[in-house]
């Protein structure tokens, strides 16, 4: 009996319509277009419309990718999505509201939390259902209406962040080469306290004083952080390639988090990966946590630059702290 092996077979992005640019943020705050472009490479962000939610732009991004796989919704065994800004505190779980909004009945649908490297934990779980022979065609989500959790008026935050949704299609396969060769993915949970939302939960229930204070939006450690995710992310692509007999020049897409253009160059230095492998779109969407990747690699799939077979790097590192890497070649037309 042949082994089952996961293939990562379509990508879909949605984007809001509404930009806000370093030029708009200048009139709302003490900043500057060149002090945000310098220090994060950031030059607008999406905004989501105040009706327009995170199940939304999961949907649209998911439907996307279900119509570029060649598969239909009646497909999809298991719905998962990440995200740290769900459209509801905790329960129902966005994943089950996006799959009512594509017609998805009857199937296993959760979320989970692993803030900006959402996608690549989700893709662990895929990958573990449909090589178990669990499941055979996964939908994973990463969506975010991070302007439901930024503070406007905290110049440390509001610089970065930006909405929207990336979907994937992952599927069952007997070909040895398409499929995901590896992913690493940890956590530590001692630096909880660099990137947080404090309320509401069980710490700081929903009170006014929780308003009052501002525990409701995303507080972060900037220095800290940045510091902490350079050694991070470089540690542990220089691990998954070496694990793998894998060298730097084989791959042909770099796709980082796209949380600051300071950071993915000095992981892409470290590794002394050439600029044309260097995925970049920090510059036009900002971090957009879980959906950042899959927004990524939808852009260069729309650009016609990502082609079948061909090999991409992935690497996160978000609140939590997590972290994550994997290799997978692109199995999609």
């Amino acid at each position: 009996m042949s082994k089952t092996y996961a293939s990562f077979i379509s990508i879909g992005a949605y984007v809001p319509s509404k930009i806000l640019d370093n030029k708009m943020l200048e009139e709302m705050i003490d900043t500057t277009d060149e002090w945000i472009t310098k220090r994060t490479g950031i030059k607008e962000r999406h905004i989501a419309n105040e009706n327009e939610y995170t199940s939304d732009m999961g949907a649209k991004a998911s439907q996307q990718a279900i119509e570029r796989s060649g598969l239909s919704t009646d497909d999809i065994d298991l719905v998962l999505c990440a995200t740290v800004t769900p459209d509801y505190f905790n329960m129902p779980s966005t994943a089950c509201i996006i799959s009512d909004k594509l017609g998805i009945r009857d199937v296993q649908a959760f979320d989970i939390s692993a803030a900006c490297s959402g996608f690549v934990y989700l893709l662990s779980i895929a990958k573990a259902f449909i090589e178990s022979g669990m499941k055979k065609n996964v939908l994973i989500v990463g969506a975010e209406k991070f302007s439901s959790i930024v503070d406007y008026s905290d110049r440390g935050t509001c610089i970065l962040f930006g909405d929207g949704a990336g979907a994937a299609v992952i599927s069952a396969t007997t070909d040895k080469d398409k499929a995901i060769i590896d992913i690493h993915a940890s956590a530590d949970g001692s630096y909880s306290d660099f990137l947080m939302t404090p309320a509401p939960g069980s710490v700081n229930p929903a009170s006014q004083k929780v308003l009052d204070e501002g525990l409701n939006f995303v507080k972060m450690k900037g220095n800290e952080t940045f510091k902490l995710a350079v050694k991070t992310l470089t540690k542990d692509v220089k691990n998954i390639l070496a694990h793998n007999n894998i060298e730097s020049s084989d791959i042909k897409h770099f796709i980082p988090h796209q949380a600051n253009y300071r950071i993915i160059k000095a992981v892409g230095d470290a590794l002394k990966l050439e600029k044309e492998q260097i995925v970049l779109t920090v510059h036009k969407f900002g971090n957009t946590s879980a959906a950042s990747i899959p927004m990524a690699i939808n852009d260069i799939y729309e650009l016609g630059r990502l082609k079948e077979n061909e090999l991409m790097l992935l690497d996160t590192f978000g609140g939590g702290l997590t972290w994550a890497s994997a290799l997978v070649p692109f199995a999609g037309k």
